[in-house]
């Protein structure tokens, strides 16, 4: 009676994960310092020099192309290097990676995995050169291929069709919580990112572990 009782696990099917700072670690900060001595702004005045602009979203939705991207940096924040060596700065924000190869390799084994994530085009083919742990993913909604940043709905519906099942039957984690809501009005089942215990945690409640 008792199991009768007691309402079934849902039945998921694919799990999609954010990329920085939930499968890999980023910091911006490592970037500006690098390209400070190349130009006018200081690494404090950077950010606030480009959140003047549109040059960020805009390359990330794929607007832009990456040699026009880094000469309207250059010309944004006053700096001259060549492009091989602009990219290498702008790659050096990625560190170390935050989950273990054998927890993706265990979860790809069972379920349909599916990266989701706001990127572009400097970025993201060196992430997948550098970082084997992107080798379990069975697909992938890019902001700049889907031409839509999360927390738009495109990005989200692109995943899910990836995915090859119904909204609910996916779990998605973020590191951004805008961004899980944002998944959980769509009727993805999503947690905000905390860190690997809290992900296992997650997963091991939901009878995915």
């Amino acid at each position: 009676m008792a199991a009768a009782e007691t309402a079934p696990l849902l039945m998921y099917k694919a799990l999609l994960f954010d990329l920085g700072r939930v499968l890999i670690h980023f910091d911006f900060r490592r970037g500006y310092q690098r390209m400070e001595p190349f130009c006018r702004y200081s690494a404090a005045e950077i950010p606030k020099r480009l959140a003047a602009t549109s040059l960020p979203e805009d390359f990330e939705t794929g607007r832009i192309e990456p040699h026009d991207f880094a000469a309207r940096m250059a010309q944004a924040l006053g700096f001259s290097m060549q492009y091989d060596e602009f990219c290498a700065i702008w790659n050096c924000i990625f560190t170390e990676p935050l989950l273990p190869d054998s927890l993706l390799e265990d979860l790809a084994s069972r379920y349909r995995l599916v990266l989701m994530s706001n990127t572009n085009a400097i970025h993201f083919p060196m992430v997948e050169a550098t970082y084997p742990i992107l080798r379990h993913f069975h697909a992938r909604a890019l902001s700049y291929e889907v031409k839509a940043m999360k927390p738009n709905r495109a990005i989200y519906e692109r995943a899910v069709a990836l995915a090859g099942c119904a909204p609910g039957e996916c779990f998605y984690t973020d590191d951004i919580a805008e961004y899980v809501w944002a998944a959980r009005e769509l009727g993805i089942d999503a947690e905000q990112f905390r860190g690997a215990d809290q992900l296992l945690a997650d997963l091991r409640s939901r009878g995915i572990l």
